[in-house]
């Protein structure tokens, strides 16, 4: 039968037999006897004790477990021999240890960390570089304040590493007296280098003052601050020209290889200031090099913020990229100005024609489309390359437009104006000639089409047909559902009401005026009417006392077949 001891190892209570008692209790005298020419030798031996208090507190299987003399040995095995690992001080390497990998503890390290050394400690768990860590929180904390909630929340569950066998669980060394004894030795020789190389003299002869202490305390807080500052604006710079420098890499793709893709109906609407004569390819590899250079140089400005030690990326690169980004930035500059010569005049074609409508006839107008450039008269296509029926080659657009005038001529007439830019007068009037517009008067209705087409080899040139349609007063008309997406006119003059296309207009000297609108649309006092007030929305008029009304004596207020209160003269 052993006896059993009660004993407090690292400050932790084991019941342990005597025979395992006494083989602990050498193995300690043992490392103490080891560790007598090393420095921090108390703080060396204190991280032990924690550290086989630690495996000690595995073993027991339950609050009544009593250490044995193999729980000993086995602890024994991890820890190592104490004349196994004994570093000498002419730093010769201590032998190999045979062990087995623990796996990292996380910890937070407030050593290597810039405020609460949670991103260092999960940069040490999961074998990355903080900085990564940093920038995954930023990006949180940008996209919606969660990384702030989980940083605290890690900050507040996460143990910071203070002794020495939590940093070496924390890098995922093993906790070893070897180990522990070389942590201990380079925290205590580091502090012992800084005392040896201070110049005691000269510190005795540089005293401060409080107030110099105070000021350079406050100097150091507005370092701190001012880094902390640097790391946000540095993670910020990042982000954003990452996301820039990626847009304009997708950009900059998808228009260099425009050509082979399937359907380019959203490239026909990408609208540059050089896209008139330089292919789209061309405008891809500037647009890369011109735009894309700086956001590079700014995302290693950012990442330069946030990482101290970043590593350059060379004079060579460097100057090679400013040498592309001044070519590229000459090369548009060129095109650009070689391009705003192609718009700088302006052609324009006149037509005129009559429509013979009589008094008594209401003019129908209304647009159409041609279904097979498309199936919607409302779908507007700015411009777009496609073919015709003929399979020949076309340029097709929508940016036709309507605005109702008035005249004095006896007849109603269409102007039909077909315009286009060029870089001289002669160029920009032919390209506008080469304009294909139709439309048809049949009766009393004008068809309008809501397209014009012209050839491929007049390029796009800001093609466009305005029609200007004046009336004479007194004419009456009535506007289909698809003039809303062409009319241009001047409210005040005309203004055409969404809400039906059954309403019949007409023409009186300064304005048009709508005969059938709902006064409450009488916005432009262009309603019929619309001003009149109704007998249903004021109260009765009572007689005066003592004499009853007399029908038709003068000022009698009467209602009217129209639902008008006539006073009677």
């Amino acid at each position: 039968m052993n006896k059993t001891v009660n004993i407090n190892i690292g400050g932790l209570f084991f019941h342990i037999d005597e025979d395992a008692y006494q083989k602990l209790s050498r193995y300690f005298e043992a490392i103490k006897r080891s560790l007598s020419n090393s420095s921090g030798k108390d703080e060396i031996m204190k991280d032990i004790e924690m550290r086989v208090a630690e495996l000690l507190t595995e073993k027991q299987k339950s609050d009544k477990h009593v250490i044995n003399i193999k729980d000993v040995d086995e602890v024994i095995v991890v820890m190592g021999q104490p004349e196994d690992y004994r570093i000498d001080d002419d730093g010769a390497d201590a032998p190999t240890e045979n062990y087995t990998s623990k796996r990292r503890k996380l910890y937070r390290d407030k050593d290597r960390g810039l405020i609460g050394g949670v991103c260092t400690g999960l940069g040490h768990y999961f074998g990355v570089d903080s900085v990564w860590i940093k920038i995954i929180f930023i990006l949180l904390i940008w996209a919606g304040g969660t990384g702030l909630i989980a940083y605290l929340i890690f900050w507040i569950a996460t143990p910071e590493a203070v002794t020495t066998s939590e940093k070496l669980e924390m890098t995922g060394e093993p906790v070893t007296i070897s180990n522990i004894e070389k942590k201990v030795r380079e925290e205590f020789e580091s502090v012992s280098n800084k005392f040896k190389n201070v110049d005691y003299d000269k510190m005795g002869n540089q005293v401060k003052t409080g107030a110099e202490r105070a000021a350079d305390n406050f100097g150091d807080v507005m370092i701190k601050i001012f880094g902390v500052f640097a790391k946000v604006l540095g993670s910020f710079i990042m982000i954003f020209s990452a996301f820039a420098l990626l847009g304009i890499l997708i950009a900059g793709i998808i228009m260099m290889f425009s050509s082979t893709m399937p359907s380019n109906t959203i490239l026909n609407h990408i609208n540059t200031p050089i896209g008139l004569e330089t292919p789209l390819w061309a405008q891809g590899i500037l647009f890369i090099f011109a735009f894309g250079i700086p956001f590079f140089f700014m995302l290693i400005l950012g990442l330069k913020l946030l990482v101290t030690n970043l590593r350059s990326i060379g004079n060579v690169a460097k100057y090679t990229l400013l040498a592309v980004w001044i070519i590229a930035v000459g090369i548009l500059i060129s095109l650009g100005i070689n391009e705003a010569t192609q718009l700088a005049f302006d052609g324009k074609t006149v037509k005129k024609e009559t429509i013979n409508l009589t008094p008594k006839d209401t003019l129908q107008i209304k647009f159409v489309n041609n279904d097979f450039f498309s199936k919607n008269v409302r779908n507007h296509e700015d411009f777009m390359f496609t073919q015709d029926s003929t399979k020949h080659e076309v340029i097709y657009s929508n940016n036709v437009t309507l605005e109702i005038k008035g005249t004095d001529k006896a007849l109603p007439y269409l102007q039909i104006e077909k315009l286009a830019k060029g870089k001289s007068y002669s160029e920009a009037n032919t390209r506008a000639e080469k304009i294909k517009y139709g439309y048809k008067i049949i009766g009393n209705q004008l068809i309008l089409d809501n397209y014009l087409l012209t050839e491929i080899a007049s390029k796009y040139r800001d093609q466009h047909v305005e029609l200007f349609l004046y009336l004479p007063k007194g004419t009456l008309f009535k506007v289909d559902e698809s003039v809303q997406e062409y009319d241009e006119s001047d409210n005040e003059y005309f203004n055409l009401h969404f809400s039906s296309d059954d309403y019949v207009y007409r023409v009186d000297t300064n304005q048009v005026k709508c005969l059938t609108c709902p006064p409450e649309e009488d916005d432009y006092n262009d309603v019929e009417n619309g001003n009149m007030i109704k007998a249903d929305s004021i109260p009765p008029v009572p007689p005066v006392p003592n004499t009853p009304p007399t029908a038709g004596k003068s000022g009698e207020l009467t209602v009217g077949p129209n639902g008008v209160i006539i006073k009677t003269k």
